[in-house]
């Protein structure tokens, strides 16, 4: 359809049936006293056009346009924005608090307080009526049943509601816990106001202890969520975000503790090792350990030496022995041959003798003077001679000399 007028209107009306399709799109009816329309809005337009979580029951004003549904030739309104009966100039006031406390730096991440891992003391403050309490108690108990739970109630709705809970939160930082929750169920813009007053956020800035925000549904946002150290969806799920899972936690103690003894085991073993190893290394290099080294060394040495030199001196007599044969050989056949040289030499000499020579008849002569008388010429008449033969000496006088002819 074309019509300009239909498509942007206002629709004023309350919510009937209401569901949330896994595609992301919200079908719904709205309706007052006298007639109803269905109607739609797409997954796309939530985001900026629904800022709350809508149910049955609420009273709203529905911006959008309105078109035949083809399928079955009905009509069908087509939202692009949500909002409830007079949330307009609620939300208005909504943006201008939050700037002004943001530029004022309320909601600077750097004064964020970090959740303690393993509390002791939860402070709760919330309705004493109403599911958001039980159910507080009841994931925090299960996941530690040591946690101690400081309550305290709070009105979380209507007049002096934020007074309230600031008082709560003030009380509780001065009582002593180690994390406070502060919260409550979903609700309407205007069910929830009490989260978007000024004094609660302050409340929740000055605070020493770590604040956890826990109001409405996941869709919901407000003032306090801005302002606590950390934001949780719903009451149930900041009880899981306080308390640690106890049983789970000593479940990786267990496993931790195994590794642990595991990994010093091996360490243990490893370094036994390698004390073990540089005990021997150290033994290995003492002076004592040297020294007897040394003295092993020697001691082979000298059994080597001595070996070596029983075995050179063995050789020696064996070369000694064998020189010796072969002198005894060599001096015999010397002597053999020196005494056939000498025999020959006898012979010769003896061949040679003048005694030989006188026992075959001759004689030696000489003179007075005892010289040698070889010639007549050497001896005149009347010269005394002496003659040698082989017995003796003859005395003679010359009387007579003939040479011969």
């Amino acid at each position: 359809m074309d019509d300009f007028a239909l498509n942007r209107i206002f629709v004023k009306g309350e919510v009937g049936s209401c569901k949330y399709h896994s595609s992301g799109h919200i079908y719904f009816t709205l309706k007052d006293s006298g007639s109803a329309i269905r109607a739609v809005m797409f997954a796309a337009d939530r985001k900026a056009g629904l800022t709350f979580r809508l149910a049955e029951g609420m009273e709203v004003i529905v911006y959008g346009s309105v078109s035949v549904y083809e399928r079955s030739g009905e009509y069908q309104l087509y939202a692009k924005q949500i909002v409830t009966d007079g949330a307009g100039a609620l939300y208005a006031q909504f943006e201008k608090l939050k700037k002004k406390l943001e530029e004022e730096g309320l909601f600077d991440p750097a004064h964020k307080k970090p959740i303690p891992k393993f509390p002791k003391k939860l402070g709760v403050v919330t309705a004493s009526t109403g599911a958001a309490v039980h159910d507080i108690i009841s994931v925090s108990t299960r996941r530690d049943p040591y946690i101690q739970i400081v309550f305290r109630a709070a009105a979380v709705q209507g007049d002096g509601a934020a007074e309230s809970v600031a008082a709560g939160i003030r009380e509780l930082d001065e009582y002593g816990v180690d994390v406070i929750i502060a919260g409550r169920g979903g609700g309407s813009l205007e069910d929830l106001w009490a989260f978007n007053e000024e004094v609660l956020a302050r409340a929740i800035y000055e605070c020493r202890t770590p604040v956890i925000s826990a109001v409405g549904h996941e869709t919901d946002f407000t003032i306090a969520d801005f302002a606590a150290d950390l934001r949780a969806p719903t009451p149930s799920a900041a009880a899981e975000l306080a308390v640690p899972d106890i049983m789970a936690v000593f479940d990786r103690l267990d496993s931790a503790k195994e590794a642990l003894e595991l990994h010093m085991g091996r360490k243990l073993s490893e370094n036994r090792d390698k004390l073990a190893r540089y005990q021997a290394l150290l033994k290995a290099r003492s002076p004592r350990s040297m020294l007897e080294h040394k003295r092993q060394l020697l001691a082979g040495s000298r059994d080597k030496l001595e070996l070596l030199m029983d075995h050179r001196i063995t050789d020696s007599r064996r070369h000694a022995a064998d020189c010796a044969d072969r002198i005894g050989v060599l001096m015999d056949m010397e002597l053999t041959r020196t005494k056939g040289r000498m025999s020959v030499c006898v012979r010769t000499i003896e061949g040679l003798s003048p005694m030989r020579q006188l026992e075959r008849g001759y004689a030696y002569v000489t003179s007075a003077g005892g010289q040698a008388v070889t010639s007549v010429s050497e001896a005149e008449r009347g010269d005394r001679i002496n003659i040698a033969v082989t017995d003796g000496n003859l005395e003679a006088e010359v009387i007579s000399s003939a040479p011969r002819i």
